[in-house]
């Protein structure tokens, strides 16, 4: 006869976020900018704000203007401004400067480490109230009549051959009246989401571009 999982924990929110990337820390501080009595959670399977974040990016800071106007005056570390535009055709041994398209000028914007901007929006969102767990991934669906009532945490302590260990501890359900899904490009709840609700019916397929960048 099996031995019966403990019961998981659970907690109650107004909102749970998943995913700690720029979204969802932009929703969870505008969330608690409305409603300071809101009660926010957020939950990112990296073990730190901002670890699953690729460093290296140009920022148009108009939508960070409107979130924090005063976000110079909170040490963003937005501190680099972009001073020059290039636009290369390469071939095998030369390289072509072509006149720069419209959209890819960045005059006005700035150059960051974006995992060094996403660690900054940790703080800001922590100092208005949310509650951030880093560290834990949100691995299943809570639904209840077909509601998504909010998310469970992965199982930790779990053996190779998938046998609970001595450190075995259950995942925790953060439960909410609203769940929203920041995950990034197709994430892996999002990708359940998507097939439980048929939310890709009658929508274009994935589209994927590849470049080139240079870190510095």
């Amino acid at each position: 006869m099996e031995e019966a999982l403990p019961t998981r924990e659970a907690m109650e929110f107004d909102v749970v976020i998943v995913g700690g990337g720029p979204s969802g820390l932009a929703a969870a501080i505008r969330l608690k900018q409305l409603s300071p009595d809101l009660a926010v959670c957020l939950v990112e399977k990296a073990g730190e704000i901002g670890g699953h974040i690729l460093s290296g990016a140009v920022v148009e800071p108009r939508a960070l203007n409107e979130l924090i106007p005063d976000w110079k005056e909170k040490g963003a570390p937005l501190e680099t401004p972009a001073g020059e535009d290039r636009f290369l055709y390469l071939t095998e041994t030369r390289a072509f400067k072509l006149p720069t398209p419209p959209q890819m000028k960045n005059h006005g914007n700035y150059i960051v480490s974006l995992g060094n901007v996403v660690r900054w929006l940790g703080q800001q969102a922590e100092a208005l109230g949310v509650e951030i767990y880093p560290g834990f991934a949100a691995t299943e669906l809570l639904e209840e009549d077909g509601r998504i009532v909010g998310i469970a945490t992965g199982d930790m302590g779990i053996g190779k051959t998938g046998e609970p260990t001595d450190s075995y501890q259950r995942g925790m359900e953060l439960r909410a009246r609203y769940t929203l899904f920041a995950e990034g490009c197709r994430g892996s709840l999002s990708k359940q989401l998507m097939a439980r609700f048929n939310l890709r019916d009658g929508r274009d397929p994935q589209t994927y571009g590849i470049g080139i960048k240079e870190l510095w």
